[in-house]
């Protein structure tokens, strides 16, 4: 069975899903602020010709013609980054400020990692954890590339994290981009569908499960955690949102995604999710021409929804 055939009921229109999900994806970069602004990288684009279109919702992102993000000059020097346009919002969601301390639990290879330290001004304690010690040399690789200072790389499994050798208990912001099993990359990952069981959705969805439940515990109170996954599975998504909400004191809450977007689903199968799950979203291929993607953006029980920076003392790292 394609996998995609379980999702006909959640999409609105399956024909124009389909034919989405069979083109390729855009070449995508996005602006690495630490080492340039999108003016100067569009200015530089210009110069060696490469033929670009800025993205309308953001202005640090290009859509480039031909080209592969790693043979322009810019992508070289730093001031751009490969990164795929849908796969911005987890970083924009969680929103952190210069100075805080973010964990981002599953970090590797980079990518949302460097778009956080570029939030941050690379200012305060950015920790980027991985389990998969071969994918950690690659955010190594680009955090240098990028100019990144402000990140400590760890290396652990996110279900039992362990803040031993910060320096501090509690991180601000959390950001869960979780392993999943991957159906919304099969525009530039088609081998995602020939690799897919269902067996694997059941299974990755525990671990998910365990990562955002420590993501929670380890954000202090009021503070934020976003999920986010690049799978159309409920399984993965809002029943992963759903058995955290039981679990730990949290609360799914509003954020005004600037794609055209879904809300999450409260029924999938024999399953009902609890009705906060609606305040998730939802990304299709055929909505914007970008990959599929799931994102959820939590506050963390017992405080304020918003983190008060100015009180946030300035961590070096």
């Amino acid at each position: 069975m394609n996998p995609l055939d379980r999702y006909a009921p959640l999409v609105e229109d399956e024909a124009a899903f389909r034919a989405a999900c069979e083109r390729p994806l855009p070449s995508v970069v996005r602006t690495n602020p630490i080492r340039a602004t999108s003016d100067r990288v569009a200015r530089a684009f210009d110069e060696e010709g490469t033929g670009y279109e800025r993205a309308s919702w953001h202005d640090g992102l290009f859509r480039l013609d031909e080209r592969t993000p790693g043979t322009t000059w810019p992508y070289a020097h730093g001031w751009v980054h490969g990164q795929e346009e849908v796969s911005a919002l987890p970083a924009l969601a969680l929103d952190p400020k210069p100075g805080e301390r973010v964990w981002d639990a599953c970090a590797a290879p980079g990518s949302k990692t460097s778009q956080l330290a570029g939030l941050m001004d690379d200012r305060g304690a950015l920790v980027g954890n991985d389990s998969n010690l071969g994918r950690i040399s690659a955010l190594r690789h680009n955090a240098e590339r990028l100019g990144v200072t402000n990140l400590v790389v760890d290396h652990q499994d996110a279900r039992n994290y362990s803040t031993n050798g910060l320096g501090f208990d509690e991180f601000d912001r959390a950001l869960v981009d979780a392993p999943c099993s991957c159906e919304g990359t099969v525009r530039k990952n088609p081998d995602a569908l020939d690799k897919w069981t269902l067996q694997h959705v059941r299974e990755v969805a525990g671990i998910q499960k365990g990562i955002l439940k420590r993501a929670v515990q380890a954000t202090k109170p009021g503070g934020t955690v976003v999920y986010s996954t690049c799978t159309f599975a409920p399984e993965e998504n809002e029943a992963v949102i759903d058995h955290v909400l039981g679990e730990e004191d949290c609360e799914v809450i509003d954020w005004d995604c600037p794609l055209d977007s879904r809300p999450g689903v409260t029924e999938w199968e024999d399953e009902r999710f609890d009705e906060a799950v609606t305040r998730a979203t939802r990304v299709y291929p055929h909505f914007n021409d970008t990959g599929g993607f799931f994102l959820a953006k939590l506050r963390v029980g017992g405080g304020e929804t918003e983190v008060d920076v100015e009180g946030t003392e300035e961590v070096d790292a």
